[in-house]
């Protein structure tokens, strides 16, 4: 048996405290699910405001419960401060078999990229922030944050694949980037195989995007080789920093229809094929993308 151990939190990105409670969980969860892990047991970790009325401490906390228990995770505890800005998160352990973990160094030539969510969750959140948003589109983005990666990842432990990231704060392009790095090759991105969230396109066309996102896009400056057809809203929305994302994955092509269909039954709604994993040739770029 082999440990993993993981932590994440962040301040709220949605007004309903039990729903950021939820989301908060989910992601810290993720880390664990792309390693092929089993997450057990949990700790809270809490900052929030001394004034703040304690029953939405409770809310939030409730949140996060609810999706532990989901996932058949144990609360053993936690720590709070008191902070001016309120904080959720936890730190995860679970568990691998010695040799059975997935990690982002041993995608191969060949390999084709599967993604499980879709994306746009930066803007959406930033868009609600700034009361920009319809409903609609916000309640979307809190239900794709809000699912766990665990039958993802359960589909592909079932099957196997050479290499997996979950994607968060560094966006789709930034975590691809952790694989091609850790792998030592390259990859290539169709952008219009890439699903994105309904309601996203109106808001980049407006102009919307968090700042987290416009320092992921100037930090692949000399490692994306953008086709000349790639709008600049399409560069912001690849490189847009996701909360709660889904798993990135890197398949043989030989095990890719049985992938398809284990994450079909599944029920993983978002099964979508964006690309490849090709040799590095030398370039400095290392992640080339396509309309």
């Amino acid at each position: 048996m082999a440990v993993v151990s993981t932590v994440d939190f962040f301040p709220p990105i949605v007004d309903d405290p039990f729903k950021f409670g939820e989301i908060a969980a989910t992601n810290a969860l993720s880390d664990v699910y792309a390693m092929g892990g089993k997450p057990i047991i949990a700790l809270n970790i809490v900052g929030f405001p001394v004034d703040l009325p304690h029953h939405i401490l409770g809310e939030i906390l409730s949140g996060g419960a609810s999706k532990a228990q989901e996932a058949g995770v144990l609360i053993v505890g936690g720590h709070t401060v008191d902070d001016a800005e309120p904080k959720y998160g936890m730190s995860v352990t679970g568990v691998v078999h010695p040799g059975e973990q997935v990690t982002n160094a041993g995608a191969q030539p060949g390999d084709v990229l599967v993604l499980t969510k879709p994306i746009g969750t930066g803007i959406i959140t930033t868009a609600g922030k700034q009361e920009r948003v319809g409903a609609e589109t916000l309640d979307r983005a809190v239900k794709i944050m809000s699912e766990l990666n665990r039958k993802a990842s359960e589909a592909m432990m079932h099957v196997g694949v050479n290499a997996c990231v979950d994607i968060t704060g560094f966006g789709l392009l930034g975590h691809l980037r952790l694989i091609t790095a850790g792998s030592c090759v390259s990859a290539q991105v169709k952008a219009t195989d890439v699903p994105i969230i309904e309601g996203v396109q109106e808001l980049l066309n407006m102009g919307i995007a968090p700042g987290g996102t416009h320092r992921n896009l100037e930090s692949l400056e000399g490692v994306v080789d953008w086709h000349s057809d790639i709008s600049a809203e399409t560069q912001i929305l690849l490189a847009d920093a996701q909360t709660s994302g889904g798993l990135l994955m890197s398949v043989p092509p030989d095990k890719l229809d049985a992938l398809l269909a284990a994450l079909g039954h599944a029920g993983v709604k978002t099964r979508a094929v964006i690309g490849a994993i090709v040799p590095r040739d030398g370039a400095e770029a290392t992640i080339s993308v396509i309309p």
